[in-house]
């Protein structure tokens, strides 16, 4: 029987599988590691440490969030000393985030609890084939974050080769 319409072998289907159950092997760790920080927080630090002096707009943006629920996640870190807002120089109105100090070593038990749930997802997967699967992912991405050229959109998708 082919695979292709197989739901268990659709790309989309098995990466948010892969996605949810790494997120959901992180919280089991984060909470063991009691990190004091719900998922959504830590996730807004870990985002943040990756785009600091972003503004609000972007930040939800990026994490796929409404700005006023955003709003409500940086007030609760502001509060607990972690995050800072900044006046904006390009928009006095906006302000840009950034980590406190206070911020980096909690990142760095984020950091190592996400080392330690890769290697968990990696294991028994030979250096060079991650290696692959990373350049493949990253294809992938770029392939999906190109602009979309005008086209038929009920056009069949080109053959895809598994193996």
């Amino acid at each position: 029987m082919p695979t292709k319409n197989v739901p268990e072998r659709t790309l989309g289907l098995v990466l948010h599988d892969v996605a949810r159950f790494l997120r959901k092997r992180f919280e089991q760790r984060a909470r063991e590691a009691e990190l004091g920080l719900t998922r959504a927080q830590w996730s807004v630090l870990a985002h943040l440490a990756r785009h600091e002096g972003i503004n609000q707009a972007a930040l939800a943006q990026i994490l796929e969030i409404e700005p006023i629920t955003l709003v409500r996640l940086l007030d609760r870190l502001q509060a607990a000393g972690l995050v800072e807002r900044r006046p904006d120089s390009n928009d006095r109105r906006a302000r840009v985030l950034y980590l406190t100090p206070a911020a980096r070593p909690l990142l760095d038990r984020i950091w190592t609890l996400a080392a330690v749930v890769r290697e968990e997802a990696m294991a028994g997967l030979p250096e060079a084939e991650r290696e692959q699967l990373f350049r493949m992912l990253l294809k992938i991405k770029a392939n999906l974050t190109e602009p979309i050229i005008d086209g038929p959109v009920d056009e069949a998708p080109r053959q895809v080769r598994h193996g």
